[in-house]
């Protein structure tokens, strides 16, 4: 039998499902047993990506100094000690009803490739965290795109004029352009950045802002 190949929202909007199921039958595992789902218009939101953030945008918003979200890595706490993305916390998914994070708060979670997360936001909607987002394709597209950008070598004008540009946002973060097509995952050797927030650049505009201390 061939084997059925899905995309990355088709898997997320799998877990939605399975999950749904499973918190109906066993209650939230994580606050009390009961949890408000509404396991078709969470489908909805993945399928239409209306809940995903692109790692563009969040390397623009880390440049620019935005201190409107807070940005969670929901992977192991050794994972996050390797690397994480700039202005990152570390709060694994078992952990995100201890306290930390509060309702009228923008949070984008991200993990490895997307599937953890999905998870997370999955826990933080059922428990009406409104403003939850997923970085699309998680760290995998952030050193794909951000850190290791690459341009194909009979690139055409307009791509090398992209190119220039994503190899500004790439120096802010550390990282090193590359010319071919292969993906940062196929190439091991890339070393990746020292765990620092890079000082403001030509890239940022100006200096970072301080983040204001979100309310309860």
């Amino acid at each position: 039998m061939k084997a059925i190949k899905l995309s990355l929202n088709q898997k997320l909007a799998v877990i939605v499902m399975v999950l749904g199921l499973l918190a109906v039958f066993a209650g939230n595992p994580y606050r009390g047993n009961t949890a408000t789902l509404n396991v078709k218009e969470l489908a909805l939101l993945v399928d239409k990506e209306t809940d995903h953030i692109s790692v563009d945008d969040l390397a623009d918003w880390i440049i620019k100094g935005r201190a409107d979200y807070r940005l969670v890595d929901v992977r192991s706490e050794k994972e996050f000690a390797e690397y994480h993305i700039p202005t990152a916390e570390n709060i694994p998914v078992a952990s995100l009803f201890e306290g930390a994070l509060m309702r009228n708060e923008k949070i984008i979670l991200y993990s490895e490739g997307g599937i953890h997360a999905a998870q997370a936001w999955f826990l933080l909607k059922a428990q009406q965290y409104k403003s939850a987002y997923i970085l699309r394709d998680g760290l995998d597209e952030w050193k794909n795109r951000i850190l290791f950008p690459s341009i194909a070598e009979n690139a055409s004008a307009d791509e090398k004029l992209a190119f220039e540009k994503r190899k500004s946002v790439s120096a802010f973060f550390g990282g090193s352009p590359r010319t071919g097509t292969a993906d940062a995952k196929s190439t091991p050797q890339l070393a990746m950045p020292k765990l620092e927030m890079p000082a403001a650049s030509a890239a940022a505009g100006g200096a970072p802002k301080k983040k204001k201390k979100e309310g309860c």
